[in-house]
């Protein structure tokens, strides 16, 4: 028998000072998401360019909840037996050569068993008897085939093992999906989950951000930061800057004891932030850094 879902967040605002807690600052779209997945029991579905903050939001509700993480990265080819669960076939040839003189029927029931069986993220997140934030990160780089393989954990929470039986969540776990958008995730998904949509945040939070990850950073040399990266973004470049990369020049001039933002510094430093040569040469022919800085 499941445990019927007990909610962590009590409101919108309680939600959002639970993450700035923990070092997210979340803008009230994220607030609000999160406090309805949590109320509703609803899988959260979040999408955004690479670097907004979509896995760093399942590690905050995580923390602020104190439940365990439990992370399922996904790649081309991951398949059952590196998400659900594999069985343990060195133990079970041991098993079968220990019992070699019993009939097969009985040596099958005793090799199906629970001790042969290696749990993977999605079963280990559903027999938790804690609770649980199972994240399952940039699903779009999975292929189709585990889109199918999770819909029986986002409509019952449950997994089946034909070998065992159904397995039912011992704890409902608060469930994010995060995609990047490389290719499209299909509609049987889609409406398992309530959705996030997950941007670059606007100067004001960015500066926000800055301030709580870089605290030695002036006030005046934050702003500037965060004008020129949202500069950067404005390109056509082949990665635009992500919040962490923000954060990572922030700290960068702090370490260079940097007391204000002169060109010179932002064209020699540019590899923090951008991580293609391309990039970099487009960003020192065609960024306005004097516009940029003068704001």
């Amino acid at each position: 028998m499941s445990t019927p879902h007990q909610p962590t967040f009590t409101s919108v605002e309680q939600t959002r000072h639970a993450l700035a807690d923990v070092d997210y600052l979340a803008s009230s779209a994220i607030a609000t998401t999160v406090y309805l997945a949590d109320t509703l029991g609803k899988p959260l579905l979040v999408e955004g360019p690479a670097g907004v903050g979509k896995t760093e939001l399942a590690k905050a509700v995580s923390r602020a909840s104190g439940a365990e993480l439990v992370r399922l990265q996904c790649y081309e080819g991951v398949d059952e037996a590196r998400a659900l669960y594999e069985w343990n076939h060195a133990k079970q040839l041991l098993r079968i050569t220990a019992e070699r003189d019993a009939a097969w029927d009985e040596v099958r029931s005793d090799i199906f068993a629970e001790e042969f069986l290696l749990a993977r993220p999605l079963l280990k997140a559903v027999r938790s008897e804690q609770p649980v934030v199972l994240l399952v990160d940039e699903l779009d780089k999975a292929d189709e085939e585990m889109e199918g393989l999770l819909l029986e954990i986002l409509s019952d929470f449950q997994v089946t093992v034909p070998e065992l039986g159904t397995i039912t969540a011992r704890s409902q776990p608060f469930v994010v999906l995060t995609s990047n958008t490389t290719r499209e995730l299909s509609e049987a998904l889609r409406r398992r989950c309530l959705f996030l949509h997950v941007d670059y945040p606007d100067a004001e939070l960015e500066q926000r951000i800055v301030q709580l990850q870089a605290p030695g950073l002036s006030d005046a040399l934050t702003q500037s930061v965060v004008r020129v990266v949202g500069a950067l973004r404005d390109l056509n470049l082949r990665k635009a800057p992500s919040i962490a990369e923000t954060v990572d020049w922030a700290r960068t001039l702090v370490a260079l004891g940097a007391d204000e933002l002169e060109p010179e510094l932002v064209r020699s430093s540019l590899g923090v932030i951008l991580k293609h040569q391309d990039d970099i040469t487009t960003a020192a022919k065609t960024l306005d850094l004097d516009r940029a800085l003068a704001g």
